[in-house]
């Protein structure tokens, strides 16, 4: 299963992003977290320290001048399949993160190296590996409009009951859906079980509704990790609605 999860900055998709793949990892798949927003979250979402968060790859210059090269003769389709390994982390068993950083351009036919290079990697996660695999997109609809994860299984829509945050969600929405990705969930977060969505919105169906949690809240207070919450077994249950909209 590859997926990709989006929404408004700060509505809690990098939350849930992390969420979904410890839980497939308790559940003994092997399981990808790829970062591939300027904020860098994922990291520090899995409690890791900046000293212990995987180097960007789009910070490796020496490996994108090999692979890619520079000036007028890149190369678009550079050899990626070693790299995997080499530039990840494997943060417990069967939850590994890679960090990308921006893609700038990808889907757009931008042709810098960094960006080739960022592209080809991603493309093979998708495509080449048996791994599942949840990439927690920038934020708001750059991604979408440059096509980046177009060929992902799904998209995961991330909303707070926000009207901007709707607004954003029904965006990328629409824009996913123009590129060709129908599968489509949305999350609604920190958010009431009664609440009703406005009906003039064209949004994707709701998967799953996540509850404000009174563990997260006090977690959040003293450290950026989101696991082992003392509601583990509560968001593991709204996890399994959420990826039962993608099998």
């Amino acid at each position: 299963m590859k997926l990709a999860v989006a929404g408004k900055g700060g509505v809690g998709k990098t939350t849930l992003t992390v969420w979904l793949g410890d839980y497939l990892a308790r559940k003994g798949e092997d399981v990808w977290l790829v970062d591939a927003d300027t904020a860098l979250s994922l990291g520090p979402a899995l409690g890791l320290g900046e000293d212990q968060v995987p180097t960007p790859l789009v910070r490796h210059k020496d490996l994108i001048q090999e692979r890619v090269g520079s000036g007028g003769f890149i190369n678009l389709n550079p050899r990626v399949d070693d790299l995997i390994d080499r530039l990840s982390l494997e943060v417990r068993e069967g939850l590994h993160l890679l960090v990308m950083g921006t893609i700038a351009g990808a889907g757009s036919g931008c042709g810098c190296a960094p960006n080739a290079l960022l592209k080809a990697l991603l493309v093979h996660l998708v495509f080449q590996t048996s791994q599942h695999l949840l990439v927690d997109l920038e934020a708001g609809v750059e991604h979408l409009g440059r096509g980046t994860v177009s060929q992902v299984d799904g998209l995961v829509v991330v909303s707070e009951p926000s009207l901007r945050a709707l607004n954003t969600a029904s965006q990328i929405g629409s824009l996913a859906s123009d590129l060709g990705l129908k599968q489509q969930a949305l999350v609604l977060n920190r958010t009431d079980q009664d609440f009703v969505l406005p009906k003039d919105k064209s949004l994707p169906q709701v998967a799953a509704v996540f509850p404000p949690l009174d563990s997260l809240q006090k977690r959040q207070q003293s450290s950026s990790s989101v696991l082992d919450l003392e509601d583990r077994e509560r968001i593991d249950a709204l996890c399994e609605q959420v990826l039962n909209r993608f099998s």
